[in-house]
């Protein structure tokens, strides 16, 4: 059995805050709060608050300020001894750093927050932290070696009642599944991290489990209208509480679904949208994979193979330097779809790429 949501992120005397509060109203309560323990000297509470203030600035794709806050955080609790909010502040900068496509710092900052969080006995931002660095490895293609630490913590969460956590597991096994070809595990994952999240009233994780179900239906079941009315219901959430990340993500798949029916004009123009949005917030993984997708969709509408040629191969350097192998395996792939030798860089013309894939990894 599941209790509500909550959001362990929203301390001291934002407790009050809902895991489905809206990240702009988070960010005004949180500054608020902020500016006036730093006016009464106090910096636990400005540690409890600035975190808050870290994570809306983050969720809303406002990198720079939320690596600002993180920072700040995290001196405000050193002074004030506050192990546990060291950890949580490590927390959100490990977790920014993996938005921003630097994994190996992510993956470092994760583990000093996991090893605070248990020297201070605050379970939650311990469990937290190996989940972070669970998807770390994750989103790089390391299955065999984080497998394990997501079911550990999957069983963890269960075992305490824990929603959010428990659907945050769910939806990183069933994609792991997903992108391994188990289809049917990954859609029961997916549908029991929905109901789950729904039954919690977890708005943010009830719509990334759409997104997977939808992604699912795509793939397996070839149902585009039923993918397409997923998305939508998940967009819908999306939007309301300003999450800038999982609605790009959303709009990364409904170019996904409407390219394998082969609607392919519409694909570019979702995946334009989407390479917009991930370029404004900073996010070079999401970035990386709208725009192989709408390299994809150009190519199919009768683009220059050569200019197809060079972006497939500058987005596998850049896929390479950030180290995301599934997704450079995903552009192995669309060489073989149209005919070029696989992992031969082409040096022809920079094409749609150009320049601005260079500095993705400076920047979920």
């Amino acid at each position: 059995m599941y209790g509500k949501a909550f959001a362990p992120e929203y301390q001291g005397s934002l407790t009050a805050l809902s895991v489905n509060s809206s990240l702009v109203d988070v960010l005004a309560a949180g500054t608020e709060r902020l500016r006036a323990a730093e006016r009464t000297g106090s910096p636990r509470e400005a540690a409890r608050s600035g975190l808050a203030v870290a994570e809306a600035h983050r969720r809303l794709g406002q990198v720079t300020d939320a690596d600002r806050e993180w920072k700040a955080s995290y001196r405000a609790a050193r002074s004030a001894g506050d192990i546990g909010a060291m950890a949580w502040a490590l927390w959100s900068g490990g977790t920014l750093a993996r938005q921003r496509g630097a994994l190996a710092l992510a993956w470092r900052l994760l583990g000093l927050a996991a090893e605070l969080g248990e020297r201070g006995g605050d379970i939650v931002v311990r469990g937290y932290s190996l989940a972070g660095m669970a998807e770390t490895g994750r989103i790089q293609g390391d299955y065999e070696a984080v497998g394990a630490l997501h079911e550990q913590l999957l069983a963890e969460a269960r075992k305490r009642g824990e929603a959010r956590h428990t659907v945050w597991a769910l939806e990183g096994i069933a994609q792991m599944h997903r992108n391994t070809g188990s289809y049917d595990t990954a859609y029961a994952m997916f549908e029991e991290a929905a109901e789950i999240a729904e039954q919690a009233e977890d708005r943010r994780g009830h719509a990334w489990a759409l997104r997977g179900m939808a992604d699912i239906v795509s793939v397996r079941d070839g149902d585009a209208d039923r993918a397409l009315e997923l998305l939508a219901e998940a967009e819908v959430t999306c939007r309301e509480m300003n999450l800038s990340s999982a609605l790009a993500y959303n709009h990364k798949m409904r170019g996904n679904v409407l390219y394998r029916v082969g609607r392919f004009e519409a694909a570019r123009d979702v995946y334009r949208q989407a390479l917009e949005e991930f370029r404004a917030m900073s996010e070079p993984r999401g970035e990386a994979l709208a725009r192989l997708g709408l390299v994809k969709s150009l190519a199919q509408l009768g683009r220059d193979r050569a200019e197809t040629a060079a972006d497939l191969a500058e987005l596998a350097r850049v896929l390479d330097r950030i180290g995301l192998r599934h997704a450079r395996r995903m552009v192995d792939r669309a060489r073989v779809e149209f005919g070029f030798p696989k992992g031969v860089e082409d040096g022809t013309r920079p094409g749609l790429i150009g320049a601005a894939a260079a500095g993705a990894e400076d920047g979920r």
